[in-house]
């Protein structure tokens, strides 16, 4: 009898735990920014995202194509914000406005509407970092104007940044870094320096963005 009940237990409670797991999510809060409101009409994220997998993104820009793969388990939020965007057309036919080449930083500034750091999503949302983030050439991440201020604005590092660990890596390159090579050598509206950090000087637009 005992057996009887210990076996019909299992049965019962089998389907239970087998609904109770599942692929691992996170959390995300995306706040809205009133005082910034959306350069072009698009909702927020879901607040329950995936946090495991990969996302592939096609960026098709005037100098060519940079195909990149997104990691869920690295910053869920991320990735889910940069794939919903892609998907809403936020960033289709807009473009890249600040494009750097110094002895800290390479990188190609894009994902703002209006002109560079002007013109987000309108909303915001937390970094993903550990403090050990490194952004070598391919890498993805989010530009922001502080802590906690992701949107829309992102870069991609063309050579090197060394920069402090507080920009959430959401990818990098796989294919294409090619395109960011002739966008460098096409030139840089320097700054009254001489500093090559400011507008590419033919401009560079990111005709649509694919994001499977």
């Amino acid at each position: 009898m005992r057996l009887l009940l210990a076996v019909l237990m299992m049965v019962v409670l089998a389907p239970v735990a087998s609904a109770a797991s599942g692929p691992p999510t996170a959390k995300c809060e995306f706040t809205p920014t009133p005082e910034n409101p959306a350069a072009r009409p698009v909702q927020p994220p879901p607040a329950t995202v995936p946090a495991k997998g990969t996302v592939k993104v096609t960026i098709v820009t005037n100098y060519g194509v940079v195909v990149a793969k997104l990691d869920r388990a690295n910053a869920p939020c991320g990735v889910e914000n940069f794939a919903h965007l892609a998907r809403s057309w936020f960033y289709t036919m807009s473009q890249c406005w600040r494009l750097t080449n110094t002895t800290r930083l390479g990188v190609l500034q894009c994902g703002d509407i209006y002109r560079a750091e002007e013109g987000g999503p309108g909303y915001k949302f937390a970094d993903e970092v550990t403090g050990k983030e490194t952004y070598e050439r391919g890498t993805i991440a989010y530009g922001n104007q502080g802590p906690g201020t992701n949107g829309s604005e992102f870069f991609i590092v063309h050579s090197f940044a060394h920069i402090k660990p507080v920009y959430t890596v959401i990818g990098h390159v796989t294919h294409g870094m090619d395109t960011l090579d002739r966008i460098v050598r096409a030139g840089i509206v320097p700054q009254p320096d001489g500093t090559l950090d400011g507008a590419p000087k033919k401009p560079v637009r990111i005709l649509h963005v694919l994001a499977g």
